[in-house]
């Protein structure tokens, strides 16, 4: 038998007790390891870290083990117990791990400006740069900006410094300082070009590119974007394509069509080329240009259906992308080609997907006929279901509670036809959310009972400690207490565990 860090009267008698309970009598190191996952967090919410450092402690497996317990450690520090966050720096095995959980609690001092706390911690860091940057922001965001310059001065780590001055300048287009904004901006670029990998300074370059833009300065924009895109042309190796499609993107938002073009171009990859080119087609949309936005969406199409074999890097990606071009034509509102292309999409999950989503962008348009076709396309029934609530959050959305109500009915129907427990849990917990918020809290109380007697005859042990967690998180969220019924069905789990 177990030894439990949770008392057998309070699992009968509390859902995440109960899951955290179970899942300690598991005996796969996998399953074991994979339920603590999802258990640890929650009590983390509830402030609850002695039994979050027990439960994390009991998972054979070093690496989940060790991140649970930087978790633990890091909310130590968010509560104000840096004495324990530092202890548990010590149970953890990995050394890099260790530095890192470190770095969160610097982290966690200086989001609560306790800044003395985080230097000192930091002080005891080999690398601390990104600590530095961190506090960095922090006094920045309080107001303190010549502490956060003379803090930036600490480091040296060029991609940390570009971060610290990108979060800063963020922070002056959210107040509105754009004056500021493009300072920091100049100051991050100074730091990008310092960067030594090539990829990581193209992405920050791109970045900074896109924030002078917010910034209203366009022309800076794309003299940033021209460094980034001489910077590309330089790697070799698959990544090559997706920075310069990314670039030539950054050019056109920047009000570049021609340099747009010609770096696209430069894109050999099919896949990437079309990444650009359905982003190509958002923009022209978001101008109003329609008819542009259609015409290339449609090239963006062609190009990836005409990819060969051969030509194919990730074949999980292209099916995404198929997927999302499909999506594409529905808030395009062609709603009847969307459909068609969504079909094409050999991938099952990808195509689900689409699919769902145009019934969703379908539903807001008011195309009820075509929300329900993408729906019923759905060969799973499980996923049908899904796209059902989806339909029914649309209609909710645009303000027909009564339609809205009419689908969710017909969702929790479908949800008897539903197979798989775990998936049966995971929608009924959907529906009862929806039922809640509508305001009747008697079905959605009907809801989590019936799926509580689900999890009870879900067979295996990591699941159903997993799934008895998520459902605990909704009794907790509508402050729904167990009747005797409910207990009872704990209690027998229990014992069923116990043998």
């Amino acid at each position: 038998m177990a030894e439990h860090q949770i008392p057998i009267e309070k699992a009968q008698e509390n859902l995440l007790a109960c899951a955290a309970f179970l899942a300690e009598n598991i005996k796969s190191s996998d399953g074991h390891a994979e339920a603590m996952k999802e258990i640890v967090p929650r009590y983390l919410e509830k402030a609850d870290v002695d039994i979050s450092a027990e439960l994390a402690n009991s998972v054979d497996d070093p690496f989940t083990r060790d991140r649970l317990l930087m978790r633990v450690a890091e909310k130590c520090a968010a509560i104000g117990d840096d004495e324990y966050a530092l202890q548990l720096v010590e149970a953890i095995e990995d050394t890099s791990t260790q530095m890192q959980t470190q770095e969160h609690i610097a982290v966690q001092k200086s989001v609560k400006g306790d800044y003395a706390k985080a230097f000192e911690i930091a002080g005891t860091l080999s690398h601390a740069d990104f600590v530095y940057a961190d506090i960095a922001v922090h006094q920045a965001e309080s107001g303190d900006e010549i502490n956060a310059l003379n803090t930036l001065e600490k480091v040296e780590f060029p991609n940390a410094k570009t971060s610290a001055f990108q979060n800063i300048a963020l922070l002056n287009l959210q107040n509105d300082e754009m004056t500021k904004a493009v300072q920091s901006l100049e100051k991050a670029l100074d730091s990008a070009e310092e960067i030594e990998f090539t990829e990581e300074k193209v992405r920050s370059l791109n970045d900074i590119g896109s924030y002078f833009i917010e910034a209203n300065r366009k022309d800076r924009a794309i003299e940033t974007f021209d460094k980034a895109k001489i910077a590309a042309e330089t790697i070799e190796g698959t990544h090559r394509d997706s920075l310069l499609a990314n670039v030539a993107l950054g050019f056109l938002q920047a009000g570049s069509l021609d340099l747009a073009d010609r770096t696209l171009d430069m894109v050999a990859d099919k896949t990437q080329m079309t990444v650009a080119l359905v982003g190509f087609a958002r923009e022209f949309w978001q101008k109003g240009e329609r008819d542009e936005a259609l015409e290339t969406l449609e090239e963006g199409y062609a190009i990836l259906k005409s990819q060969r074999d051969s030509e194919i890097r990730d074949s999980r990606a292209r099916f995404g992308l198929w997927g999302t071009i499909a999506v594409e034509f529905a808030r395009f509102e062609k709603a009847e080609r969307a459909i068609e292309i969504a079909q094409e999409v050999l991938d099952e999950n990808s195509q689900t997907s689409a699919l769902s989503q145009i019934a969703q962008v379908c539903t807001l348009q008011n195309k009820d006929d075509f929300a329900r076709q993408a729906a019923g396309s759905i060969g799973d029934e499980a996923q049908k279901m899904f796209a059902l609530i989806g339909i029914s959050d649309a209609h909710n959305k645009i303000e027909k509670k009564d339609e809205a109500l009419k689908v969710l009915r017909e969702a929790d129907a479908l949800s008897e036809t539903v197979p798989q427990l775990a998936s049966r849990s995971a929608a009924l917990n959907e529906l009862a959310k929806r039922f809640h918020a509508y305001g009747d809290a008697q079905k959605a109380r009907e809801l989590l009972h019936e799926n509580l007697e689900i999890i009870a005859q879900i067979r295996d042990e990591s699941s159903r400690a997993v799934t008895l967690a998520q459902l605990s998180d909704f009794y907790e969220q509508f402050e729904f207490d167990l009747t005797d019924a409910e207990k009872e069905i704990l209690q027998t789990m229990i014992r069923k565990a116990e043998w």
